[in-house]
């Protein structure tokens, strides 16, 4: 069987990566489709108390593990399953459970610091990367982890300025170079979205009638 296609979707936190990375896989619905998102792929601090694992600059590249990231990927593109961990925002550490992710015709990745590591770019096949302003971000941020993340504001402001903000210019923004597309205005850019399917329409060979976008 041919190789699938690896979409990397990288930008700053809140940009709307993860929305662009659905809106291309809804448009691919003549495709299988799997997910993998880089933030089950933080390094798992075990021997550290929850105190210190609190302060650790998790926006840095060092709080990947890029070799796991890298060794999936690769099996996925060998069409052989993985078992993708799963990260607790809370605790800051990886569950005993896992989630077994099957070979597909297209595998769509997002994380923050995606295209910081060249061996994940050299495996993807196709680089997005989604701009948005820092405000929209920020605020997009706020919202997530004071939702889903149970992190008091003052705790989500601090870590903003004192890591994400910086580290955002650092490595996340001049990571954009490596794009062959870029989506402004966040998540919801039709047109681009309409770009991204076809391009991929174009790696896999297909026809117009073989891929539409919605």
């Amino acid at each position: 069987m041919s190789k699938p296609l690896i979409i990397g979707v990288a930008g700053g936190s809140g940009s709307g990566k993860s929305t662009v990375a659905k809106n291309v896989a809804d448009a691919l619905d003549s495709l299988s489709v799997a997910f993998i998102d880089m933030d089950a792929y933080y390094r798992n601090f075990t021997e550290l108390p929850f105190e210190e694992r609190r302060r650790l600059n998790w926006d840095h590249p060092d709080a990947f593990d890029y070799d796991l990231l890298t060794e999936h990927l690769g099996q996925l593109a060998n069409r052989q399953p993985v078992q993708k961990p799963v990260y607790d925002f809370v605790t800051h550490l990886r569950s005993t459970n896992t989630v077994n992710v099957e070979p597909s015709d297209v595998i769509v990745i997002d994380g923050i610091l995606l295209f910081v590591d060249e061996r994940v770019r050299d495996l993807c096949d196709v680089k997005v990367f989604v701009d948005a302003d820092a405000d929209i971000r920020l605020i997009r941020r706020i919202q997530r982890d004071l939702s889903s993340r149970g992190r008091p504001l003052g705790e989500i402001i601090d870590q903003y300025l004192s890591t994400v903000q910086p580290m955002h210019l650092q490595f996340v923004e001049p990571s954009k170079r490596y794009a062959d597309i870029i989506v402004p205005r966040g998540g919801h850019n039709s047109v681009a979205i309409e770009m991204i399917v076809a391009k991929i329409r174009q790696r896999l060979g297909y026809s117009a009638s073989g891929l539409t976008a919605r």
